[in-house]
């Protein structure tokens, strides 16, 4: 086992995409960088997806992560802002493999980092940040929240796989489109949605 395992945590976006990496030494996680990828003024969808590319393998090739962590976009009755982060999660996934394609990958709903980080699923983007602090006694004010989003997803992903009781039970709550039973209910929902408004797709 390594000595010193280093965790790329991503939060996707269409606008901002959030970042953080931590460095796991001796069973604690302690800060490398955080930050956000600002896309607002790229009003072209394909060359925001461009950036994302270009900016996640720089991301990936600089600091050489040995896993990688997303959060899965959430179920909601906007399908073009589904859309739109699926394909950013995408891009940005392609990205670092490209550059490292043997490295692990995991994704966990928005739900399950909250809840790792602060102990409530429904946690505020503030709270949040709070207990980044806390947890890796640092003192960040990131212009954007994407950005201590993005380093939540890297302390959920740390504590999920450094426990084997919650390795074994996490299943489906680590993968995939959300994963726990609350998104589970929400693909449900998505499904139902999607046969009912046809013509709100695009194909």
């Amino acid at each position: 086992m390594k000595d010193v395992v280093r965790i790329m945590g991503i939060d996707p976006g269409t606008n901002y995409m959030g970042y953080g990496i931590i460095d796991v030494i001796g069973g604690r996680p302690t800060s490398v960088v955080l930050g956000e990828i600002d896309m607002h003024t790229i009003k072209d969808a394909h060359q925001k997806l461009s950036y994302i590319f270009e900016r996640v393998k720089s991301l990936t090739e600089s600091y050489k992560p040995d896993e990688v962590a997303f959060e899965s976009p959430f179920f909601g009755e906007n399908v073009q802002s589904m859309l739109k982060l699926g394909r950013a999660q995408g891009v940005a996934i392609a990205a670092v493999l490209s550059t490292s394609p043997d490295t692990p990958i995991e994704e966990y709903a928005p739900s399950r980092i909250k809840q790792s980080i602060t102990g409530s699923g429904q946690a505020s983007k503030e709270r949040v940040a709070q207990m980044i602090n806390t947890i890796l006694g640092t003192d960040y004010h990131p212009r954007k929240l994407d950005a201590t989003d993005g380093m939540a997803v890297a302390i959920c992903h740390y504590y999920t796989t450094s426990n084997a009781l919650t390795r074994a039970t996490a299943g489906d709550k680590r993968k995939g489109l959300g994963g726990d039973s609350k998104a589970r209910r929400g693909s449900s929902s998505w499904e139902r949605f999607v046969q009912s408004n046809p013509d709100r797709v695009k194909r």
